[in-house]
């Protein structure tokens, strides 16, 4: 076990029961599903995506909340 995760585990012991459960459920399932790196596919949609931000191009506010109401959210 490293430093870190051995000074995480060590604040999370000092937390609540409940919370302590919330933590290492987290824990488990990020062990389990670690991320990857993206395909080639994704790395250029994300190159995109920032490009558009750095353009300043943002979906407008209505658009979004449009969205968020079709979903029932």
């Amino acid at each position: 076990m490293t430093r870190l995760l051995e000074q995480a585990v060590a604040a999370i012991s000092r937390l609540p029961p409940e919370t302590q459960d919330d933590l290492a459920r987290l824990m488990l399932a990020l062990a389990e599903d670690a991320p990857t790196s993206p395909t080639a596919d994704e790395a250029a949609a994300i190159a995109e995506a920032e490009a558009e931000i750095a353009r300043g191009e943002r979906v407008p506010a209505e658009t979004i909340a449009a969205f968020w109401r079709a979903h029932g959210l």
